[in-house]
């Protein structure tokens, strides 16, 4: 065996699949993508070179994009509130002997192995402000005319309400995969560590604190940048809900992307939207990297 680790054609023979995958899958679209960026294309006619227009006018004509920057940015701080915070605190509490953890994990769990598109679909008719379940609710308690839950462009507050209402339907998606990954490492600690914590008299939220929360600090890394690179790609829920509507109110970077690149024909600037967005990711993804440290414990 470890001749055969040394032998480079072996080693080439086996990964040489892998890397040709990946570079006819992903590298290669990649840099078409960036060549396609300074070009002027409507896959009608031949391409033309604009150089950087594409991103002058992004960033000096186009008012949709800076909306649906906003909006994308707001969907990476709220996910990374909303989605950390109630999945760290469910795991927590699973973590612990309760009665019917393991039925209370499958429920939690059960949204994230739906699909976004049909969780979004239904949603929107949760959110109808006619036939809504919702509005139903509200009318029973005396309230006769409900909220226009995702057509209301009005601040509420800072933001549009439909943004919110997708912020909190996302939220209650993919809490149950931020879950399952801080549970994992939860139940990585040896359980000697809390036993001496508890003879030496400390309480369990001294516990959740010195110990639970340093020790699963890698996980946490792990699961913010996964939680603000998929905010940041976010858009068949925002499709199936609003449409990026109204007026452009919930636009996101990809569904701005779509209707240029898919919708309008301009493929050559939809190329220099994908661009941007990718820079985003990687740059929230240093960033956090940067932000969230983690120590080395031996345990």
């Amino acid at each position: 065996m470890e001749r055969l680790l040394r032998d480079k054609k072996m080693i080439l023979l086996f990964i040489g699949p892998a890397v040709l995958l990946f570079l006819c899958v992903l590298l290669g679209p990649m840099l078409f993508g960036i060549g396609l960026s300074l070009f002027k294309w409507d896959a009608m006619t031949p391409p033309e070179f604009n150089g950087v227009e594409n991103f002058v006018f992004m960033f000096t004509q186009d008012t949709v994009f800076w909306t649906a920057l906003k909006n994308s940015l707001f969907f990476v701080l709220f996910s990374l509130f909303s989605q950390q915070l109630i999945g760290l605190v469910v795991a927590i509490i699973l973590t612990n002997n309760i009665k019917f953890k393991n039925l209370f994990k499958n429920i939690y769990y059960l949204p994230v192995v739906l699909s976004s598109a049909a969780v979004g679909l239904l949603w929107s008719f949760i959110f109808h402000p006619k036939i809504g379940v919702l509005n139903g609710l509200l009318a029973v308690l005396g309230v006769e005319q409900g909220p226009l839950w995702l057509s209301d462009i009005n601040t509420f507050p800072f933001l549009p309400l439909p943004l919110w209402c997708i912020g909190i339907v996302a939220a209650w998606q993919y809490m149950g995969s931020t879950m399952m990954l801080y549970m994992a490492a939860i139940q990585g600690i040896p359980e000697t560590l809390y036993e001496a914590a508890y003879i030496d008299g400390a309480s369990r939220i001294k516990c959740i604190r010195h110990i639970t929360l340093p020790l699963i600090t890698p996980m946490v890394k792990i699961s913010t940048v996964l939680s603000a690179v998929g905010s940041l790609k976010f858009f068949d829920m925002i499709y199936t809900m609003t449409g990026g509507g109204p007026a452009h109110a919930t636009d996101v970077l990809a569904s701005h992307l779509y209707n240029r690149a898919f919708k309008q024909w301009e493929y050559g600037y939809g190329s220099s939207l994908a661009i941007i967005l990718v820079i985003l990711c990687l740059l929230f993804t240093f960033i956090l990297n940067k932000l969230i440290k983690v120590e080395n414990y031996e345990m």
